[in-house]
């Protein structure tokens, strides 16, 4: 039974009533809300997105804070793309005839893809994978420099433990977002996608339904999914059977690439619909004695039915629910806000905020830390929350100590209280979640997150599998961190920090958690071309190599870069001790430099 959203509220506020305890019970009744079926994974820019906003409003009424306008709202744009379109098509030819395909039946655009057209000659490139990691390179030994390119999902010798790979479990490499970059940056002009059925012999021949998208940016680069029949049909005008290169492919570990009979083109066409929706930030008010303030913040928004971002590949278009990412920072924001609220006034206030859109890329945050509500001047930290939800062997890691000058003696402190290890706390200011936004504008950060698990990004990060008691240990160390900074007589100084070797998975200034280290952090919200740096850390090999904070990244090492997406392939192609050629552009000049990349881990 689906009870109504008032009496959910209620339910959840007489769980959590004015007493300064936060209970595992009042906590854990946020998430499961907010991870319910009902809200749908939370996508920004939905209706259900919009309801988890709403919910946090209420929830921040309830807490008697007090809104930095009209509302509790802070709102702003984004695109998203909508729906098909009788524009969408895709057409072959050979020997002068020519055959149209059947949108949602033989071909239907992915929701990643740009508008545009393209038509030109078939090249099949297997997987579409370039993986130097594991010396496999689908492109090797074809050209597909204009061409359109045909390949499948997944990866090879999926259902082999010997596997190149990873067998069952799919490396990044087997993500839409990776097999389309790849192409791009290989020249092509168009991609299309055929499931690999024959490795799941169980599967129809179904495409995926096409599913809104809200997102800063397209790919750069025209992409359709075509039945598994259509690739059939093709790859036999050009004498060769889908299932038996498949085949060869996976026993020998090698890839089989080859251009399709040359008297044959494909032409792709794609008119996404696109409107602008309004989605809001959240952001509640509690006033202290001064104008200075404590940000605490999380983002609440997650990936909906998972597309292109989802990490179980075959489970694209199932509910999402995002317990731990992130409804479980949400609910400690909120339970934190009851919390402190109850506790009395403070000398410096509280500003709680949650924050739409960090799926897209911190688009929430880094739209608040370019719009202010109240000075950044007077922020004198910020704490973000990303997945708490989910402690194991009693490690908690906490990011960002180095930021501030005083926190290293209150994180220890704290950390002893709640009985965490010593030994968890990092320096950087910068990684994969909100509290980027605001170490570019130079806000001292901390950034308490619990650690990866199997079911990030996928259907299985549900809310029955919260850690709740152990959540609220988190909270509790937040909280003690929080008031002892509010009421200090000293705020802490920002310190520009030099890059963390061990900065681990959570780590994305560069182009991602995993690969060589280069050291810039994005803008989100830069050019519609390149990649603008907001920062360049320091001892960093961009930093090293003359880069600055405002550059803009046009190219890596001879490929043309138009977007993050990109640059976080390009970058991944490459391993430490490379030396690369960048070519950026500073207040409109272009400026080359040599980076040499240097060990992440």
């Amino acid at each position: 039974m689906k009870l109504p959203f008032v009496l959910i509220i209620s339910l959840v506020s007489l769980l959590a009533t004015t007493a300064e305890d936060i209970t595992p019970e009042a906590y854990l009744a946020h998430i499961k809300y907010l991870a319910s079926p009902e809200l749908k994974g939370r996508l920004t820019g939905t209706p259900e997105g919009n309801q988890a906003a709403r919910y946090v409003a209420e929830q921040f009424a309830h807490a008697q804070l007090k809104p930095l306008g009209s509302s509790y709202f802070q709102d702003f744009d984004v695109t998203a793309r909508t729906s098909l379109s009788d524009r969408d098509t895709l057409a072959f030819e050979e020997g002068g005839k020519s055959r149209e395909l059947k949108q949602g039946a033989e071909f239907v655009p992915l929701n990643l893809s740009a508008n545009g057209k393209a038509k030109g000659a078939i090249v099949f490139a297997g997987y579409g994978i370039t993986a130097p990691e594991y010396h496999y390179d689908d492109y090797a030994g074809v050209d597909v420099r204009d061409r359109i390119v045909l390949i499948l999902r997944h990866e090879p010798q999926e259902n082999d433990p010997q596997s190149v790979f990873e067998g069952k479990n799919l490396t990044g490499h087997a993500l839409f977002s990776s097999k389309v970059v790849n192409a791009k940056l290989h020249g092509a002009k168009a991609v299309l996608i055929a499931s690999d059925r024959p490795n799941h012999p169980g599967d129809g021949d179904e495409l995926l339904k096409f599913a809104p998208l809200t997102a800063t940016e397209d790919y750069g680069i025209v992409v359709d999914q075509i039945s598994v029949g259509v690739a059939e049909e093709w790859l036999a005008h050009s004498q060769k059977n889908l299932s038996q290169v498949m085949s060869t492919i996976d026993r020998e570990g090698k890839p089989d690439s080859f251009s399709l009979d040359p008297a044959m083109t494909a032409t792709v066409a794609v008119d996404l619909q696109q409107e602008k929706k309004t989605v809001h930030n959240v952001v509640g008010y509690l006033p202290g004695q001064t104008g200075e303030y404590v940000i605490l913040g999380a983002h609440y928004d997650h990936l909906g039915t998972g597309q292109q971002d989802s990490l179980a590949p075959s489970q694209i278009g199932t509910v999402h629910p995002g317990a731990d990412d992130n409804a479980s920072g949400t609910a400690g924001v909120i339970e934190l806000a009851r919390s402190i609220s109850a506790g009395g006034v403070h000398r410096r206030g509280f500003l709680f905020m949650c924050f739409a859109g960090e799926e897209e890329g911190l688009l929430g945050s880094a739209y608040y830390a370019a719009h202010p509500l109240k000075p950044l001047s007077d922020a004198v930290a910020m704490i973000n929350m990303d997945m708490i939800g989910r402690l194991r062997d009693n490690k908690l890691y906490i990011g960002g100590v180095g930021t501030g000058s005083t926190f290293k003696t209150l994180v220890e402190q704290a950390t002893k209280h709640a009985g965490f290890g010593a030994d968890q706390s990092e320096a950087g200011g910068y990684g994969a979640s909100d509290h980027t936004s605001f170490t570019a504008k130079q806000v001292p950060t901390l950034f308490f997150f619990s650690g990866l698990h199997s079911d990030y990004h996928k259907p299985s990060d549900t809310w029955d599998k919260i850690n709740a008691s152990d959540a609220v240990r988190v909270l509790r160390e937040v909280s003690e961190i929080a008031r002892d900074l509010a009421d200090a007589p000293e705020r802490p100084q920002f310190v520009k920090v030099a890059p963390n070797p061990h900065s681990g998975n959570m780590d994305t200034s560069g182009g991602g958690g995993y690969g060589p280290y280069f050291g810039s952090v994005p803008d989100f919200g830069g050019p519609p071309h390149g990649v603008r740096f907001s920062d360049v850390r320091e001892g960093s090999p961009a930093a090293k190599a003359g880069l600055r904070g405002g550059d803009v990244l046009v190219e890596f090492d001879g490929k043309s870069i138009d977007n993050l997406y990109d640059f976080t392939y390009a970058l991944r192609q490459h391993k430490p001790g490379d030396k690369v050629s960048v070519k950026v552009l500073r207040a409109g000049a272009p400026v080359i430099a040599d980076v040499t990349l240097t060990k992440r881990n």
